[in-house]
């Protein structure tokens, strides 16, 4: 199955599913721009690397592993990638942060690299995640519009906040330390492989009808 942590910049993802994997058995991990982020990086690339991670996701499920993906795609382009119904199961964790917590990140991380118009963005999108995880009506435009023609949006784009299988967790990392958040999400990851295999995994295979 495919157990994917989302997010904006610098709440900590990637930190947290290296260090649970640790302690987790016939898991694979992978940071989604670990292959590289090409300088004309744009939405549509973002929707075709989502279908390359499906796809890689895929073959883990092969060899009976899953694969615990940090990224920014949210439960909306998971979804509407060719490939996801294939998968025997989807889970996604929004893993979020306070805007001033996200914002001192990112100047410690990246010194000087990112100007304030930059940084309102990285929260802008912060806010955007924050609400598209509660609501598939929320500003579906921002990830549809001008998408990569493949995406297959009609999978979803109906739903409301009611239906069955929009179902993204949500873990604020903020003023909790690290080691408490990476329980968290090792909880979270045995809660979503429990319920698949007992057949209780919202989006287990057939979700898309």
């Amino acid at each position: 199955m495919l157990l994917k942590l989302t997010g904006s910049s610098c709440s900590g993802k990637t930190t947290l599913a290296y260090a649970a994997a640790d302690r987790l058995r016939q898991v694979a991990v992978h940071d989604f721009d670990e292959l590289g982020v090409p300088a004309d990086a744009d939405l549509r690339w973002r929707h075709r690397m989502t279908e390359m991670w499906v796809r890689r996701a895929l073959e883990y499920q092969d060899r009976g592993i899953d694969l615990l993906l940090t990224g920014q795609s949210p439960l909306g382009e998971v979804l509407a990638a060719p490939s996801a119904p294939l998968l025997d199961g989807i889970a996604v964790c929004l893993v979020d942060v306070a805007d001033e917590t996200r914002r001192d990140r990112l100047t410690r991380r990246d010194p000087g690299r990112w100007d304030a118009q930059a940084v309102d963005a990285f929260l802008g999108w912060a806010a955007w995640h924050r609400k598209h995880a509660l609501d598939p009506r929320h500003r579906p435009d921002v990830i549809m519009e001008d998408s990569w023609p493949d995406m297959v949006w009609q999978r979803w784009s109906g739903w409301n906040a009611d239906a069955p299988c929009w179902r993204t967790q949500l873990l604020d990392t903020t003023d909790q330390p690290v080691a408490d958040s990476v329980d968290r999400i090792e909880q979270w990851i045995d809660e979503q492989r429990y319920a698949h295999r007992s057949g209780r995994l919202a989006l287990s295979r057939g979700w898309a009808g």
